[in-house]
This record gives C-alpha cells, sequence and structure tokens, in this order.
C-alpha cells in the first residue's frame, strides 16, 4: 500500500457470491478490467477467496473479493463452503452472480444469509451472450451483464455505485468533537512492540482527521509528556495515548484535562464501544479457570512483552487476583464456536472493516459472550475508563 492510498479497511467491500462455473471471477474480471481471477471452464477453478484492493469509478476505493463456487462438494468443497461464509462477515455490498440455469438451493441460501447478516445484495446473471435467463431469474429482475462482451458492466457500476451511496454511513474518529485551532497531545510510545519506521493505522487516521479539522497536533513519547504538557502556555484540549501507556499517562495528565485512547476512538468509530464498555464489566463477575479468547485483527511477529499473549493477560490476573485460560486468534481467523469463552478481548480493529468488527461482536452476543476491547479493558484495570469516556459523553 503507498503512503497516500486508502487501507483496505476503510474501503467498500464487495464480494462476489455463487455457485461453481456461474462465471463470478469472469465478471470481477470485467468489472475491474485486470485479469485478477483465474478463469476457466472446469467448475470449481476459484478455490480460495480473492482479494483486490483498487479505484473503480464510480465507486472509488474499493475491496473486490472473488468467491469459491458455493455448492462446492466433498470434503476439501466444505472447507471452500466455510471460507465463503467467513466473507460474509465482511460484505458491504454481495453480488450474487446466476447464469441460464437460474436460482436454485444454492441462490436460495445464500440469499438469506445476506439478509440474515443485514447485508445489500444485487443479483447478477451473467452470461447474457450465450444463455436465455429463466422465467424464476426474470423475476428477480437481475442485472445482466456479459463477461466477454461487457455488455451491463457499467450498468452493474452503476447500480453498485447507487447502492454505496444509499447506506450513507459516514464515520468519524473524532472530528465531532475537536474544534479548529484547539489543541490535542497525542501520545505515541515508540518500543518494541512499535512498527519500525513507521506508526499503526488508528494513529495515522487520528493524525489525518486533526489535520482536516485545523487543530493544533502535538505528538510525543509518553517519556516527554510531563515536559511538553509544562511548556505549554495553556493546558491542551484533549490527550490521546496509545491504551498501552493508559497507567504513565493518566498519572502527568491533570484531571481538567480530557484524556482518551486510540483503541477506544476506533471501537467508537467502529460502532462497538457501547458494547464493549458493558462487556468490560463482566470482569469483575469472572471465576478462575474460565477461558478468555483475546483476538487481533491482523497479523504479526510476536514480541518478548507482546500485548496479546503477556501484558493483557498480566493485567486480568493482577486486577481480578485470579487465574483463567488464554486462548489467542489472529488475523482473518475467527472461532466459530465461541461458547466455551467467558469474555472476548478483541483490538481495536484497526485491519478489520466495520461490518467484520460489527459481526463479530453480533456472534459473541448471540452466543451470550461479553465482548470488549484492548483499550477499555486498559482503562478499565487501570481505573480510569469513566475519564477515558468522558469526551463522548
Amino acid at each position: 500500500m503507498g503512503l497516500n492510498d486508502t487501507p483496505a479497511s476503510e474501503r467498500l467491500h464487495i464480494a462476489f457470491f455463487g455457485r461453481r462455473n456461474a462465471g463470478k471471477s469472469s465478471l470481477v474480471n470485467a468489472l475491474t478490467g485486470q485479469n485478477m481471477s483465474v478463469v476457466s471452464d472446469t467448475a470449481g477453478t476459484t478455490t480460495d477467496p480473492v482479494k483486490k484492493t483498487m479505484e473503480i469509478l464510480p465507486l472509488g476505493p474499493v475491496y473486490i473479493i472473488d468467491t469459491p463456487g458455493f455448492d462446492d462438494e466433498g470434503e476439501l468443497g466444505e472447507l471452500r463452503v466455510e471460507k465463503t461464509r467467513e466473507i460474509v462477515r465482511q460484505t458491504d455490498i454481495a453480488v450474487l452472480v446466476t447464469d441460464g440455469r437460474g436460482r436454485g438451493n444454492c441462490e436460495a441460501e445464500l440469499e438469506e444469509i445476506f439478509k440474515e447478516n443485514s447485508i445489500p445484495y444485487l443479483i447478477v446473471r451473467n452470461k447474457s451472450d450465450i444463455e436465455e435467463s429463466s422465467a424464476d431469474d426474470e423475476s428477480k429482475n437481475p442485472v445482466v451483464v456479459s463477461s466477454k462482451t461487457l455488455d451491463g458492466i457499467e450498468e452493474l457500476k452503476e447500480k453498485l455505485s447507487q447502492m454505496k451511496q444509499s447506506a450513507g454511513n459516514v464515520r468519524v474518529l473524532l472530528s465531532d468533537i475537536i474544534n479548529k485551532g484547539e489543541h490535542v497531545v497525542l501520545v505515541i510510545p515508540i518500543d518494541e512492540s512499535a512498527p519500525k519506521g513507521r506508526i499503526i493505522l488508528p494513529q495515522q487516521m487520528v493524525i489525518r482527521e486533526l489535520l482536516e479539522v485545523g487543530a493544533v497536533t502535538t505528538v510525543v513519547k509518553e517519556t516527554e509528556l510531563e515536559e511538553t504538557l509544562a511548556g505549554m502556555s495553556q493546558p491542551p484540549r484533549m490527550v490521546i495515548t496509545d491504551s498501552q501507556a493508559f497507567g504513565k499517562v493518566m498519572k502527568i495528565v491533570p484531571e481538567e484535562v480530557e484524556l482518551t485512547s486510540f483503541s477506544i476512538l476506533m471501537a467508537r468509530y467502529k460502532g462497538t464501544l457501547e458494547t464493549q464498555v458493558n462487556g468490560v464489566e463482566s470482569l469483575k463477575k469472572l471465576k478462575g479457570g474460565e477461558k478468555i479468547l483475546i483476538s487481533e485483527g491482523c497479523t504479526h511477529k510476536r514480541q518478548c512483552r507482546d500485548i496479546g499473549t503477556v501484558k493483557l493477560p498480566g493485567w486480568i490476573r493482577e486486577f481480578t487476583g485470579k487465574d483463567f485460560e488464554f486462548e489467542t486468534s489472529s488475523g482473518g481467523t475467527f472461532p466459530n464456536d465461541l461458547k466455551k469463552y467467558s469474555l472476548i478481548v478483541h483490538c481495536g480493529g484497526c485491519m478489520l472493516n466495520e461490518k467484520e468488527m460489527q459481526g463479530r461482536m453480533k456472534s459473541a452476543l448471540e452466543e451470550g459472550v461479553p465482548f470488549t476491547n484492548y483499550g477499555t479493558l486498559i482503562a478499565s484495570v487501570h481505573g480510569i475508563l469513566e475519564r477515558a469516556l468522558r469526551p463522548f459523553s
């Protein structure tokens, strides 16, 4: 990703679903103008989801996903279908691809899945150059296209653009509470867990939004925070810190200055903050020996003082005075069976789109499992959660 590229998590996720050999991959290639997916007359050529970030006019920055056939068979087929179900969790708009065979049980099941997950979807009948549509297919008023001749492709782009606009989901991190000219101090530790040569996505996003607002922004390490605040003619409007530094920063920032974390801002941005605040309350009620899942949306090399495997378990044990069984997940994988957990602690989800984070949270709540995030839990165990939420009340 280039320095000015839109992150994948911030792009509109459009996924293509359907049975084998319906022409999903051909349609994706026609829509994107690239040979993104391998095309063959052999059913089941696409064995794993194929993903690509790109710009498509008039849609703008998008994340295109081509999925395996949903009617795949056998043991490997079942695994491919399960992969397809995982993609549903992160889909903003679904494209259900049919051909002259019309709609059958496979398509009906996919439509039901889209409805259950509140995913807007569009039916597209492919292969218009060689196949007649069925009466059942026509009753759904599909967009009719040909991946070979490109007939209907521009209409498909326009339809997808209209669906994007109708969603009307404008999210902000903090530009609704910070005004032009106000001073915000960002605390960004540079330790063994910090990525080399860059700062992480939530920090980039906050800096960019503050610049757009016209706020005055100061970026420091926690080791220079006290000196920085002492040198100011007046206190800043807000201090935003990496959650791992909450313990140090809370002792330095005066009580009258608003204080929160990047992780809490991300939870607000993804629409999960209220649930995560409620979820962290369960920590006080847990019994020793119960299972806690610590989940991260990205994958990285574990450090000796890794937050997910070392720091969080340590803070939880210290706060509760009890020991627990900790399990971890990372990247695009998230357990299907959540019943065995008594609490799920998730990262801020900066590498996951809103749909994926909402889906993970929903899965937990449906199983009755409390769901919280790193920043909320860290603020809670340090006794400053109420203060960290004050800017949003």
